[in-house]
Parts: structure tokens; C-alpha cells; sequence
């Protein structure tokens, strides 16, 4: 008998022992869909780092409901029909409660119509800026799933536009990348710059991954610019720039968010950038920025200025603190818990392992958080979208350099005098 109680004590002891290596060994799978090679090649990589290391930092503290969060992360080659077999795939076959991606718009874009809303899975972008996101969800096609860490570019557009006549363009040809986010990031643009007494002597559509843009260059310089706003992707920009500059233009540039780019600098050559602009969506700093800005390398190997990587971090928080809140992988309670994870009346929260224990502790307590990101205190409207403020930027000695800051408040009166 003795011998027989031993033997269940033991099989018992062993059968705890699993359950508790089981459930240390669960994983909760969010898909990710990033541009990890093509024009967004640097963008992509950077962001899906940037959501490793959130995850990271919340397995960590504990994981979700004892589970640890991990990615299945698919390349895009920054196209929207790869970006949407992806997708489809994370969707039908890995049954994935949420995506992130892409970071571009002409990625995001599809993958919202075609896959994610479709069968009503949360979808967010860190860093898809057109106008058109918006629009799909005030037109009511998005099933409200859809969110981003990046204010819209009907906002950066009226930015870029005021920071252009403060710096003396007044006589800008453009060139743009002839997709969703380029023609939209333009029309913004031109929008303001023109009201503002600004004139646009071209504008000129490119076709993204051409082994030339000369015929772009000399159409754009016609009319005697005083500069070049160029609106692209690191690797196409650097050949425009690059054949403006052989062509004899002005060496006077303007340049989008994501153009913020080591590769670019370095591709083009920072002597010819002595008088290169931009604009950024902005930061107001919290103690999450110092976290990731001290710590991002180490981890990743990538320079924390990288465009997308600030913001994909925080997607991935909000994405693992949403899942958190909703108790169940859900796409339904995730959606609503993506709000309560930025609850303007909850406690802060902020970035890293110590941070987010704490969160998982109030979660659990059902008490109320707001994380408040390596991009500042957020929160979404109904539509996904977030307003936020805008860093001007310039180029000194090759290196991206901050040049001021265009406020939340400052862009939106802006934006309703031009509206008037």
C-alpha cells in the first residue's frame, strides 16, 4: 500500500511538473508583415526588431496570462500582392489574432482591404501614413480593427509645408513615388505650401525599383526650382538625389519621414547634403524614449533614429498589453482593449521589463493603464488614427539633426486656418 501511495504521490508530482513546464512553454503568435527587403527594406527590418524587443521586454515581466508572446514574421519585399499572400496565410492557416504591418502604405493598404478586415483581425501599422487609411474607415470599410502608431499625412503635409517657407523654399519642384502614399503625401503638401505663398513649378511622378530616374530629373527641373522636395524610400531617393545632383540642381532638398536614413546620407554623400530638410512624425519624450534610445541597439544591432523603429516598438507593446487586457486571443476583445491600453485615465506605464510588470500586475487587478510610448502618450480615435506633434529635422555633418518642433496644437490651427 505504501509503496502503491508513493508511486501516485510521484506520478502526481510529475504530472504538475508538466503542466507547469507546458504552460511556461505556451505561446501566443501575432503575425507580423514587414517590407524586410525592397525600397523599404531598411524600414522593415528595423521595425520588426523594434516589436521583438517589446515582446521581449513583456515575456519578461511574465508574459500574457503565463504565455510568451511571439512573432511569425513574413516579408512583404515591400509589395502589397506579397504583402496579401502573407497575410492570408497568418490569417487562415496560423489563425493569428492580430497583425502588424506593414510599415508602408502601398502594404497596409491591401492587406487591410483584402485580409484583415475583412475577417475582422486587428491590424496595426506602425508607420502607414496616407490620408486613405482614414478615409476607409470613416467610409465604414475597415470593420474598426484598423489601427497606427503614426499621425496621418494630412497632418505631416501641412508640417512640411510650414517648415518649407520658414527655410526659404519658395520655388520647390517635386518628385514622388507614384503610389497611394506618395501622390496623397503631395496633394497635402501642395495644399498648404501654396496657400502659405509657396510655388510649385513640377511635379513629377516616379515608378519605384527603376535602374534610372534621368528622365524624372530633367522634367522636374524645369521652371528654375530653388529646391527639390522628393518624396521616397531610401534606396530609389539616393539615385534621384544622386542624378539631380550630376544634373546640375540645386543642392537644396526637402525630404519626407522616411528619408531619415543613414543609408540614404551615406548613399548620396553628406557633402551634398548641407542644406537637406524634413519632417518627421514627432516625440514628446517620456521615460520610454530614454529606454529605447539606450537600449535598442544593443538589442537589435540597428541605430534607434531608424524611421519606424521608435513607433514599432510601441506598436508591439500595445498590441501584447491589448491582448493582455482582452484575457483571450479574441480579435474581437483585442480590438476593444487596444483603446484601454492607451486609457487617458489609467495608471502610466512605460517602457521595459519593470514597466510592464507592473501593467500586468494592474491588468490583473483590473485597474485602468495608459503606456505611454517611446513616441510620447497616444490615444486612437475611431478610425485608428493618433495626433501627435512633428520634429523638424536637417542634415549636419551626415547626421540627421533635430531643428525644432512643430506641436500637435500648432499643426491643427495650421491645418483649420487652411481649411477656412
Amino acid at each position: 500500500m505504501k509503496k502503491t501511495i508513493f508511486q501516485l504521490t510521484t506520478a502526481l508530482a510529475l504530472l504538475a511538473a508538466a503542466g507547469v513546464a507546458n504552460a511556461a512553454d505556451c505561446k501566443i503568435t501575432v503575425g507580423l508583415v514587414m517590407e524586410l527587403t525592397g525600397p523599404a527594406g531598411e524600414y522593415g527590418q528595423a521595425g520588426a526588431k523594434s516589436v521583438e524587443m517589446a515582446f521581449r521586454d513583456i515575456n519578461a515581466a511574465g508574459g500574457v496570462r503565463g504565455c510568451d508572446l511571439v512573432t511569425d514574421t513574413r516579408d512583404s519585399q515591400s509589395q502589397g500582392n506579397v504583402a496579401v499572400d502573407a497575410a492570408t496565410q497568418l490569417v487562415q492557416v496560423k489563425k493569428v489574432p492580430v497583425i502588424i504591418g506593414g510599415i508602408i502604405s502601398s502594404v497596409s493598404i491591401p492587406i487591410l482591404t483584402s485580409v484583415t478586415a475583412p475577417a475582422k483581425i486587428v491590424q496595426v501599422s506602425p508607420a502607414s501614413s496616407s490620408p486613405t487609411l482614414t478615409a476607409l474607415g470613416r467610409d465604414g470599410k475597415t470593420n474598426g480593427i484598423f489601427f497606427r502608431t503614426i499621425t496621418s499625412d494630412a497632418l505631416q503635409g501641412v508640417a512640411a509645408a510650414k517648415y518649407a517657407i520658414d527655410k526659404g523654399f519658395k520655388k520647390l519642384a517635386v518628385i514622388h513615388v507614384n503610389n497611394d502614399f506618395g501622390v496623397n503625401m503631395v496633394a497635402e503638401f501642395s495644399r498648404a505650401y501654396k496657400a502659405l505663398g509657396g510655388t510649385i513649378v513640377s511635379d513629377t511622378p516616379y515608378n519605384e525599383k527603376q535602374s534610372s530616374y534621368a528622365s524624372e530629373v530633367t522634367a522636374a527641373m524645369a521652371g528654375n526650382p530653388d529646391g527639390l522636395y522628393l518624396v521616397s524610400t531610401p534606396v530609389d531617393g539616393a539615385t534621384i538625389a544622386r542624378t539631380w545632383i550630376s544634373q546640375g540642381g540645386v543642392q537644396k532638398f526637402l525630404l519626407n519621414d522616411g528619408m531619415n536614413s543613414p543609408d540614404f546620407i551615406d548613399s548620396v554623400g553628406a557633402d551634398y547634403l548641407k542644406d537637406a530638410y524634413g519632417t518627421s512624425s514627432g516625440t514628446s519624450p517620456t521615460a520610454s524614449t530614454d529606454y529605447f534610445m539606450k537600449n535598442y541597439k544593443d538589442f537589435s544591432g540597428i541605430e534607434p533614429s531608424n524611421p519606424a523603429a521608435d513607433r514599432s516598438y510601441d506598436a508591439g507593446a500595445i498590441v501584447g498589453l491589448a491582448i493582455a487586457i482582452a484575457g483571450s486571443d479574441d480579435p474581437a476583445k483585442i480590438k476593444d482593449a487596444m483603446f484601454k491600453a492607451v486609457d487617458p485615465k489609467g495608471t502610466p506605464i512605460y517602457a521595459g521589463k519593470d514597466e510592464f510588470a507592473k501593467a500586468l500586475g494592474l491588468i490583473k487587478d483590473g485597474k485602468p493603464i495608459r503606456y505611454e510610448g517611446v513616441i510620447g502618450p497616444v490615444a486612437f480615435d475611431k478610425y485608428g488614427d493618433i495626433t501627435g506633434p512633428f520634429r523638424l529635422w536637417k542634415i549636419v555633418g551626415g547626421k540627421v539633426t533635430t531643428d525644432g518642433e512643430m506641436s500637435t496644437e500648432d499643426v491643427n490651427k495650421l491645418q483649420a486656418q487652411l481649411n477656412k
